[in-house]
């Protein structure tokens, strides 16, 4: 199949390409290098320097590569950068993703499978975390996301253009080759931090919050590998292939894990005791957020391949340790 892939240059795309080429697809990516990296491109496929909001040069793209079907990753995704410039992330997210399904109905592009985030739920009282769940997000770029679903789900409506939406817990890990992985600038994911500290590139790993209604007090999140997030992917490329309605689905462990332990799992696989040191609360974290994959699992066959914390942490450090400053612009 031809497809397209936004945003093919970063952590989640990159890991996504690699797999549609080594499965037998041709891979067409848009990418305007915001927060991507040239060396996370599979020289496998072809690549486009351009921004999703250029409505003619997306349309070019479509039909001069005879796409059909898009994987969409291109979006701004810090929580925090998003409630202190909210319009920044409506006009690339929102506006972008509207661009480009104006982009898809003119080139007759009716397939869609696009990178979602658990932030549309908010903070949920019940655990684990279904589909069923009130949509509620907490902060402007969940609310961009839940925009984007919308905007697929009523162009399904319009122009039968079928979509699947993939709710990401916390995606976290690298590829097991150690050729990419997690590189941000600035970084706030938790394991790449964690790992800074066994690189020496700080003293210590801060812990916000010990007064957490969570077993052992600090915040409790849900991991999933990124090639176990990729599968889903594939999947779903394949099951609106098959002619399968438009859908939207959970992807995480079903298991939690709090600061404390994921602190703990790197000491083990690293070797290095990581000093770390409590701070106070960030405004907005919740206590815990768990998925329920159960309908990814039943619906998509999908099924998690890494299921220890250790692996998923050990496959960030080959890569962490491989390229000790990230990757380069």
């Amino acid at each position: 199949m031809n497809v397209l892939v936004t945003g093919g240059a970063g952590y989640i795309g990159s890991h996504c390409v690699k797999a549609l080429l080594d499965a037998g697809h041709t891979v067409t990516i848009i990418d305007n290098f915001s927060t991507g990296y040239v060396q996370a491109v599979d020289e496998r496929a072809k690549l486009y320097n351009a921004d999703i909001k250029n409505f003619y040069k997306v349309m070019s793209i479509l039909i001069n590569n005879d796409i059909e079907a898009v994987i969409h990753f291109a979006a701004f995704s810090l929580v925090g950068e998003s409630m202190k410039v909210p319009l920044k992330y409506y006009e690339n997210n929102v506006y972008g993703t509207k661009v480009l399904l104006d982009a898809m109905a003119e080139a007759d592009v009716k397939k869609i499978v696009f990178s979602s985030t658990a932030a549309v739920y908010g903070a949920q009282e019940v655990m684990p975390i279904t589909e069923e769940a009130l949509e509620a997000p907490t902060n402007a770029y969940g609310e961009t996301k839940l925009a984007m679903e919308k905007m697929m789900k009523w162009s399904d409506v319009a122009y039968g253009m079928k979509y699947v939406a993939l709710r990401y817990f916390n995606v976290a890990g690298a590829h097991h080759t150690g050729d990419i992985g997690e590189s941000h600038n600035p970084e706030t994911h938790l394991i790449p931090l964690i790992l800074q500290v066994p690189l020496g590139k700080r003293e210590h790993i801060s812990i916000f919050g010990s007064d957490y209604n969570t077993p052992d007090g600090t915040c409790v999140r849900d991991y999933i590998h990124i090639e176990d997030l990729i599968n889903a992917h594939m999947l779903a490329l394949d099951f609106l292939d098959k002619g399968n309605d438009s859908n939207y689905f959970n992807l995480g462990s079903g298991e939690g894990y709090s600061v404390l332990q994921m602190i703990e799992a790197a000491r083990e696989v690293t070797g290095h005791k990581i000093p770390a040191k409590m701070e106070a609360r960030r405004a907005g974290d919740p206590d815990a957020l768990i998925a329920s994959s159960a309908k990814a699992m039943e619906v998509l066959g999908w099924e998690r391949k890494y299921t220890d914390v250790k692996d998923i942490i050990g496959s960030a450090w080959k890569f962490h340790q491989n390229f000790k400053e990230g990757f380069k612009k």
